[in-house]
């Protein structure tokens, strides 16, 4: 008998088979050593549109609203249907005792593989492969402790309703708001909060006024103090005239030790700002990077959330410190500690540690990867060896100086122990080419030899102008952390918080946003579209809020732990759709237009409500009215003609108008007439009014042409 493993990328299935003894390649599989190994090349299926449904919902009717399926369906993608026939085959082959789910260890990868079960019709009982790296014998300890299918059953329910609440309420209130303001108006459930945070901060920026404010500063002998923010000019040109040449006098001193603890390890998140702030590289690129990395076994699994290690990995922890300094020669000269019990937390870890290299990566070449690669790599190596070295150390003194009875200040930093920030100089210096972290300008070293009394004569005043300044644009580092902290001021302290989406799902939203035309990237930031914006302008608060999102991830967290069932979450989303709907039936006719500023053509002959021109019809503006004039109708297309606005126009001012190219088939040739259109009895009905012919001017014309 066989036992059936399925990944969730072909590359990862090579590797499983590698170590497994599968070498043997079949059509879409690999076999040996009673192992049959295949893929799922990602999401085979998907769940349909809702077409598939009913056939009435390829047109988008408001009157449809909420699509909610009894029975929820999935459909395989075209181009991956070869390979979806393979694994329903080896799902029900009689020589196969049981099936391992060696998707990726997460929420995804769970629905990727039931997806495929359910639609196969399989009943093998079900193991779960679980690792956090691709190594050989992460591989191989993996696989002797195979975990029972069943055990995961609730993280399956949280990706499943995930996958449905995303699914309601993206078709449903896309349908909704771009039916009420005839225009196309993409919303989701993760995708329009960020998006609204990004236009929150637009309208900060263009609304800001930048405001002028001064100081006054006092050069005394050497030690630079100034004062507060000054808003009035006249105030502080006061200030600097009575101090200028005076005597100032040092009144007060204080020192105060400080001390920075060395970063937390990578999470996804982390590592993704980083990579953008130091290189620049999108969410997306990072994550696409690390994915080929750990298939590589270079690094542990990417989508992590935790910044720790369990304590069993101590040894391994110190195993790779051991090799730090030689794949970093930027440390040969620098000491890394050992602090590794400060990286330790069981409680902080849930399915995956955090990022680190493998013993695979510190053994091979960094040089032969991409440049890509090896950044991505060399941060989470500089990173582990941040995160286990000293804290670092220095003395804050803060000088107050008195002159002329104004208080002026000035903050110093002198540093006793540099630990971790050795390396992270090292590391910007050598790998960042010399852009070295910039030092606060309030808290450069002061001059020696200074103390409480020390008097400082004809000192010399200056004025300063300075202009606030306004908000900072989002760039990629920042929205990810907006995104992961949004709506935490809503939860209480105990709250496990998630914020907007997962880290393995943030990258694909903000690309989203991009690729619909919602938000664009302008170097490094990212700023919402005037089509962003004003898709925003018209979302009510709670399908743009932050906080009922990160609300909803929260419950899905629950669902995993078993906390909450699948029943009561679907039940706050269908509840949802209906608070939505009940909104849009509120929305104003004249709200409804904003998007198209229509010019009426005429007054309805039926109700008097002004008419406007439709792609296929003049149509009156009351939607509970009949009245319409048709582009193609019945009566016109015999004389080869079709409602032009000039012609409505006509029709409604006066009930007439003249044409002058109607065709007549019986006659071969085009004529003119008069349209007449009647109204009674609320139908609308044609007929045609020939003008009188003038005898006299024909024959004289006749006459004229002989």
């Amino acid at each position: 008998m066989y036992r059936l493993v399925i990944a969730e990328k072909p590359s990862v299935s090579q590797s499983l088979a590698r170590v497994l003894g599968a070498y043997k390649r079949e059509d879409g599989y690999l076999e040996g050593s009673g192992y049959l190994v295949s893929w799922c090349l990602g999401h085979l299926a998907e769940y349909v549109t809702p077409e598939v449904y009913d056939a009435k919902y390829s047109k988008w009717n408001y009157a449809d609203l909420p699509i909610v399926p009894r029975e929820w369906k999935l459909s395989v993608a075209a181009d991956k249907e070869e390979q979806f026939q393979v694994l329903c085959g080896l799902l029900n082959r009689n020589d196969v005792s049981e099936v391992v789910n060696a998707c990726d260890a997460g929420r995804e990868g769970e629905l990727i593989f039931k997806r495929v079960y359910d639609l196969s019709g399989s009943t093998l009982p079900v193991k779960r492969l679980w690792i956090s790296s691709m190594e050989d014998g992460a591989i191989q300890d993996g696989f002797a402790h195979l975990k029972d299918g069943e055990e995961y059953r609730n993280l399956c329910d949280a990706a499943v309703c995930r996958a449905k609440a995303d699914w309601l309420v993206g078709m449903n209130a896309t349908r909704a708001f771009t039916t009420k303001y005839y225009k196309r108006l993409s919303v989701g459930r993760v995708q329009t909060p960020t998006l609204a945070m990004l236009v929150e901060r637009q309208q900060k920026i263009n609304g800001f006024v930048k405001e002028a404010y001064y100081k006054v500063s006092l050069d005394c002998d050497g030690l630079v103090v100034s004062s507060e923010n000054i808003s009035e000019e006249q105030e502080v040109d006061r200030i600097a005239a009575l101090c200028n040449g005076k005597q100032a006098v040092l009144t007060g001193m204080e020192k105060s030790r400080k001390k920075n603890q060395p970063p937390k390890l990578y999470d996804l998140t982390t590592l993704q700002r980083e990579a953008n702030r130091f290189f620049g590289y999108t969410a997306a690129e990072t994550l696409k990077e690390l994915q080929e990395l750990y298939e590589d076994k270079m690094v542990t699994y990417p989508r992590t959330d935790s910044q720790y290690i369990t304590a069993d990995m101590e040894e391994m922890a110190l195993e790779l410190l051991d090799t730090v300094s030689g794949k970093m020669p930027f440390l040969a000269d620098l000491e890394v500690g050992r602090n590794v019990g400060r990286i330790i937390n069981n409680e902080k870890v849930s399915d995956h540690h955090a990022l680190l290299p493998t013993k695979e990566a510190m053994q091979d070449d960094f040089e032969s990867l991409s440049a890509k690669k090896r950044n991505l790599l060399l941060l989470i190596v500089q990173r582990l060896a941040q995160a286990v070295s000293d804290a670092f150390i220095y003395d804050e003194t803060e000088i107050t100086v008195l002159c002329e009875g104004q208080e002026f200040r000035a903050k110093g930093r002198a540093t006793v122990q540099n630990g971790f920030k050795e390396i992270e100089n090292a590391f910007r210096l050598s790998v960042l080419k010399g852009k070295a972290e910039k030092e606060d300008a309030d808290t450069s070293a002061l001059p020696d030899g200074l103390s409480e009394g020390q008097h400082f004569e004809a000192v010399q005043a200056k004025k300063s102008k300075h202009f606030t300044s306004p908000p900072k644009a989002y760039s990629e580092d920042s929205l990810l952390s907006a995104m992961e902290t949004a709506g935490n001021k809503e939860f209480d302290q105990d709250t496990e918080k998630k914020g907007l989406g997962t880290p393995a799902t943030r990258a694909s939203i903000i690309e989203k946003l991009v690729s619909s035309q919602y938000a664009v990237r302008k170097g490094k930031q990212i700023l919402p579209t005037e089509d962003g914006m004003a898709l925003i302008a018209v979302m009510p608060d709670y399908l743009k809020s932050a906080s009922m999102t990160a609300e909803w991830e929260n419950q899905l967290l629950q669902m995993e732990r078993g906390e909450i069932d699948s029943h009561s979450f679907m039940e706050g989303i269908t509840n949802l759709l209906t608070m939505m709907l009940n909104g849009c039936d509120l929305i104003p006719e004249q709200e409804q237009s904003r998007f198209h500023v229509r010019e009426s053509v005429g007054s309805c002959p039926f109700c008097g409500r002004p008419v406007y021109e439709g792609k296929k019809n003049f149509y009156c503006s009351d939607r509970a009215c009949s009245f319409a004039l048709w582009k193609e109708n019945r009566y016109l297309a015999n004389m080869r003609k079709t409602m032009d606005k000039r012609m409505a126009v006509g029709l409604l001012k006066e009930g007439r108008v003249h044409v002058d190219d109607f065709y007549s088939a019986k006659k071969d040739k085009t004529f003119e007439a008069d349209l007449l259109m009647q109204t009674d009895g609320g139908t609308v009905r044609f007929a045609l009014e020939f003008p009188k012919r003038d005898f006299a001017k024909a024959k004289k014309k006749k006459s004229t042409k002989k």
